[in-house]
């Protein structure tokens, strides 16, 4: 048991040793990322296969870790990736009043997410005139496009409504022929 315990120990401070690259506050991004890089090869040319299991997931990580150096304004881990999307879905469930925010968030989001975190830059309520400017923005491609397979989807799912979506993209594919 002794023996079990002391060959963790070793494969926990592995791991803390990769935490610490990873770690902004550790060092500039090409530092850890060269700290990095020195720790995949030494795991991956050991004799343990747990280490050298180390190497290959941190070689597998390694393309999107040190993306957009010190630049980039990201979320570090998950916590502040819920942090982020923490106030549209509680707007989200006051709204109706349900634990899940629901599919709204992923269809609208594009455009929902500027408009209810709005508040948090403008110092007061929002009156006519700062909203004018925006009355002709359509939606992002991407947002109509969510909300047209939402479409398509619902009226696949629905028995009556499904004759009549297959007649359509049966007409629109012998006539792209």
């Amino acid at each position: 048991m002794h023996d079990i315990q002391e060959a963790i120990r070793a494969h926990v401070d592995d791991v803390g040793a990769i935490q610490a690259t990873l770690e902004p506050d550790r060092g500039t991004c090409a530092a850890r990322q060269a700290q990095f890089q020195v720790l995949q090869e030494q795991f991956h040319a050991s004799d343990d296969p747990i280490r050298q299991h180390m190497g290959q997931v941190m070689a597998s990580f390694a393309p999107g870790l040190f993306v957009g150096e010190e630049e980039a304004d990201m979320p570090q881990d998950n916590l502040d990736l819920e942090r982020w999307f923490r106030q549209p879905k509680g707007h989200e469930r006051r709204i109706h009043g349900h634990r899940h925010a629901g599919v709204r968030i992923v269809q609208e989001g594009p455009t929902l997410l500027l408009a209810l975190d709005a508040h948090l830059a403008h110092p007061g309520p929002f009156t006519g005139a700062d909203l004018r400017p925006y009355r002709h923005c359509p939606a992002p491609a991407c947002q109509r496009q969510a909300l047209h397979r939402r479409t398509m989807m619902r009226q696949a799912r629905s028995t009556k409504q499904r004759p009549g979506l297959l007649a359509e993209l049966e007409r629109r594919y012998l006539k792209g022929s």
